[in-house]
């Protein structure tokens, strides 16, 4: 078994994914993966996938339900590690964010690690997401206003265990994971920025929930109690 598995979703993000492989690489050991799943790129992301000849990193394409959250229950469900981290194809992570996080891990189900907030030139926007967004612990806290980024977090494998598979009524994957690793684990919030979150205005989900009037914000958040509810029933 693979200590740390890095479960990458991809799709057309070819002016980003060399730098940002680079930056996960160089903190993995010989014996940790790359696992990414790609949602049927048209522009050469792939090909720069491969030009890494690194046998860490594994590729699947996604053939079950498209978008981001399909395309990450393809990566997870082909991932071996103890540990699992999320990550995004145009981030950057930081030096010190694998080590980090699979000190905290020992101890705990799953770990939300602080951004910067960053532009495609690098350019800081927001020194801290967690300040930003008011990111907080708490189940009824996190389904009123997630605090909950795929990029930033981490879990044991073992949670894979009751968060999949994604209900296909649940709006964001990485809400659903932090709902129920609350209401059933241990959560740590970590104070310090471990990457750098890059938005360059072509992301393949927004932050939060910009765009989305009331009523469809509240049948997110309706959809995801109910679908806890029943996972947590089962």
């Amino acid at each position: 078994m693979s200590h740390v598995s890095v479960c990458m979703a991809t799709y057309n993000g070819s002016q980003f994914i060399e730098r940002q492989l680079n930056s996960i690489l160089s903190q993995l050991k010989l014996n940790d993966e790359v696992v990414i799943s790609d949602d049927g790129s048209t522009d050469d992301t792939l090909h720069k996938i491969n030009s890494f000849l690194d046998g860490r990193i594994k590729v699947f394409i996604n053939k079950g339900i498209h978008g981001p959250a399909g395309n990450f229950e393809n990566a997870l469900r082909h991932s071996s590690g103890e540990f699992i981290f999320l990550a995004d194809q145009d981030d950057i992570w930081l030096p010190d964010k694998v080590a980090t996080i699979c000190a905290l891990l020992k101890d705990c189900d799953l770990v939300l690690a602080n951004c910067e907030v960053v532009d495609q030139y690098e350019t800081l926007i927001r020194p801290s997401f967690f300040d930003y967004r008011g990111s907080q612990k708490g189940f009824w806290k996190n389904l009123y206003k997630n605090s909950y980024v795929g990029c930033c977090m981490a879990f044991r494998q073992d949670i894979l265990k009751y968060v999949l598979p994604f209900p296909t009524q649940i709006h964001m994957h990485d809400w659903w994971i932090g709902l129920l690793v609350e209401a059933k684990g241990k959560v740590v919030f970590y104070e310090k920025p471990l990457i750098k979150y890059v938005r360059h205005g072509a992301n393949a989900s927004p932050t939060g929930e910009t765009g989305y009037n009331f009523a469809t914000k509240l049948l997110n958040r309706f959809f995801l109690f109910i679908n806890v509810a029943k996972r947590l029933l089962k």
